[in-house]
């Protein structure tokens, strides 16, 4: 009898109690978790180990192995993706039969498959939220030079976030890693979403799971749209004239709306203009505050965080310091941007902001009167408009601090 293989990040001795004899399929009830499963080629069971749950698939050694391989490599690129746990090989049967291998990795808490979704929420919209988060995965995945080959819901996780969905990817087999992905293999990704995405509706159709007075061509032919609006939005170069300078952070702000915020920002200028672009990424929680934080010593909250981070990215592009070292940069700008700008609220008025939202409703005033002007407002002239037209008239927000909800005062924005 081979000896049984285990290959594993983190070995975990109590796979070792597991029935590895028996084929999946007939793996006993009683170590068994009973969740949702969606549609696979492929033996799929949860198991509990160790008080956690795995999901396991049942495939070809070399498989699994490079599906574990690719999990692995994905996870590092921070790509949102379920986590390789192990794979185990050399198995038999007790009559000495071999069995396939197993790929194993972690389940993902707190998601659904999309089947489980549609029998779980009635919304008419459902189809287009998840194919939304399906759209930012696949423009993710495509900008980190991944070829899915078999993009669907089939193969992929979804978690609830905030009235929307998060997608992760489950299933590598096919998926491959370039460098750069070509056009044609972007393009014969998405059509292949898009075939399988209108037959697996159309699947549910036909179980009463979704609406039969939906079309699910058209709702195919939305996530083409969908996703081809965010490659647009985060990869086209935009050329503006020197004075333009407000329309990048009109970019940015439009990122950061569609769910992206700015990993580097990278500006050059020619004879004909100022031409931009934009590498963009998806951060966790708190990134921006602590990143703010380590950089310059402010503390401010995660929007207002974000803003500020956008302003010394910005800073950093146009004095053309993208190979200095990021502390040097940042010190640079707390002390030609940030400071001159808090510095400059009269003291009578200090009360009435905390210094990062003064800075950052500066950041906003200026982006309105530079797009009212068709041109650059300078920082200098946006702050003299700012308190002269619009701080004078706010309250006190420190004054308002009481240990009564009930006694704040409510002020029309």
């Amino acid at each position: 009898m081979a000896p049984l293989e285990i290959t594993a990040s983190r070995a975990d001795p109590a796979l070792l109690d597991l029935p590895w004899e028996q084929p999946l399929e007939q793996w006993p009830d009683e170590i068994l978790a009973a969740l949702p499963r969606g549609i696979s080629r492929h033996v799929v069971r949860f198991a509990r180990v160790s008080g956690r749950v795995l999901a396991i698939k049942e495939i070809s050694r070399d498989l699994a192995q490079r599906e574990y391989d690719m999990l692995r490599v994905l996870g590092r690129m921070e790509i949102p993706c379920v986590e390789p746990f192990a794979v185990v090989s050399g198995r038999t049967s007790p009559t000495g039969d071999p069995l396939d291998a197993v790929l194993i990795t972690r389940h993902l808490q707190f998601s659904l498959p999309y089947r489980a979704v549609f029998s779980q929420v009635s919304r008419q919209d459902t189809a287009h939220r998840l194919l939304d988060a399906l759209a930012v995965l696949l423009v993710r995945l495509h900008l980190s030079g991944f070829y899915w080959g078999d993009v669907s819901l089939s193969n992929t996780l979804f978690r609830r976030d905030a009235g929307a969905f998060a997608a992760y990817l489950v299933d590598v087999e096919t998926g491959s890693l370039h460098e750069q992905l070509t056009a044609g293999q972007r393009s014969y990704d998405l059509d292949l979403a898009r075939t399988n995405i209108i037959g697996e509706l159309m699947d549910l159709q036909a179980g009463d799971m979704f609406d039969p007075e939906s079309d699910p061509v058209e709702i195919g032919d939305d996530l083409i749209s969908r996703y081809e609006e965010l490659w647009e939005a985060l990869t086209s170069r935009e050329r503006f004239s020197a004075d333009e300078r407000w329309r990048v952070s009109a970019r940015i702000e439009k990122l950061n709306k569609l769910g992206f915020d700015v990993g580097e920002l990278e500006i050059t200028t020619d004879l004909d203009g100022t031409s931009l672009s934009i590498m963009p990424k998806v951060v966790d929680a708190g990134h921006h505050s602590r990143r703010l934080m380590r950089l310059t010593g402010i503390d401010a909250q995660e929007n207002q965080a974000r803003r500020l981070l956008n302003d010394l990215d910005q800073y950093r592009a146009d004095t053309e310091q993208q190979l200095e070292d990021e502390e040097f940069v940042a010190h640079e700008w707390l002390q030609q941007q940030y400071e001159p700008v808090v510095r400059a609220v009269p003291r009578s008025m200090r009360s009435k902001l905390e210094p990062p939202e003064f800075f950052h409703e500066i950041l906003e005033h200026k982006w309105f009167l530079s797009e009212k002007e068709g041109h650059d407002i300078s920082l200098d002239e946006t702050v003299r408009h700012y308190i002269l037209n619009v701080l004078i008239h706010r309250p006190d927000e420190k004054s308002l601090i009481t240990t009564e909800t009930s006694a704040l005062p409510i002020f029309d924005s």
